[in-house]
């Protein structure tokens, strides 16, 4: 059976939903739901046991540690993860992840579909081999196997893409990682404090997994070049303001006849 952990901070609504979503539509292909929370202080912990989830603290977070948390607390063999703000769409979602684990003992996980670069990469035969980064697992929407964990248990000190730098790993290693046509969607809309934190670990990790450097040339090109585009979408979106503005000026002096 199927173990499905979820990772969340302050995102009870989110989470709400994803419960429900779980437990109405896919009860019979889990095994148990676990959230693995980092400190909120929303409603997160009495959503969570509404639902009847496992709830689990994690004080100091880490990409790495919370997945291996969610590992260590997963009693099922296959352990998927979600964030809270992600959710399974397909009806047969489980229940492909679990015939894939089932026909293949060498699979140390599966990526599950939710994005145009997931279906252009499955639809092209690209692999995990091929691009661990793009067909590697991504952690929320991805299955990964506790056994292959047991032997290769992620790492704490990765500023992020625990779940590439395993993929990486468990790939030289000899084991499987494949797509599964399991559909999921992700929903999410960060605030500008967030998208710094995670542009910030995001060129760490490059850096670490994918040796990509950056140089200070590139730094102020970089940055010269988002002030423009910034400038430049201002303007335009301050012109169709004015334009609907007045459209709707126009609209209110010369309105049509109602049908």
């Amino acid at each position: 059976m199927i173990s499905v952990v979820i990772r969340n901070k302050n995102q009870a609504p989110a989470l709400s939903f994803l419960l429900k979503v779980l437990t109405e539509r896919y009860s019979s292909s889990i095994n148990e739901i676990i959230v693995i929370d980092n400190c909120s202080v929303d409603d997160s912990e009495k959503v969570a046991k509404n639902f009847g989830a496992r709830w689990v603290t994690i004080k100091e977070f880490s990409y790495g540690a919370s997945a291996n948390l969610a590992a260590q607390e997963a009693v099922g063999p296959v352990v998927v993860i979600f964030s809270a703000h992600s959710y399974p769409v397909s009806h047969d979602f489980f229940g492909l992840i679990q015939q894939k684990f089932d026909s293949n003992p060498n699979l140390a996980g599966l990526r599950c579909l939710h994005s145009s670069n997931d279906y252009r990469n499955y639809s092209n035969g690209i692999t995990a081999k091929m691009d661990p980064n793009k067909s590697g697992l991504i952690f929320s929407g991805s299955a990964f196997n506790k056994k292959v964990w047991e032997q290769h248990p992620f790492r704490n000190d990765v500023a992020t893409f625990e779940d590439k730098e395993w993929s990486k790993r468990v790939l030289e290693k000899g084991y499987d990682i494949e797509f599964v046509p399991s559909i999921f969607h992700y929903e999410i809309t960060r605030t500008a404090k967030q998208n710094f934190f995670r542009y910030k670990n995001d060129v760490v990790g490059n850096y670490q997994l994918w040796h990509h450097d950056v140089s200070f040339g590139q730094a102020v090109r970089g940055f010269f070049g988002s002030t423009f585009t910034s400038l430049n979408n201002f303007v335009i979106e301050l012109c169709y303001h004015l334009k609907r503005f007045l459209f709707l000026i126009k609209f209110i002096n010369n309105k049509p006849e109602k049908f």
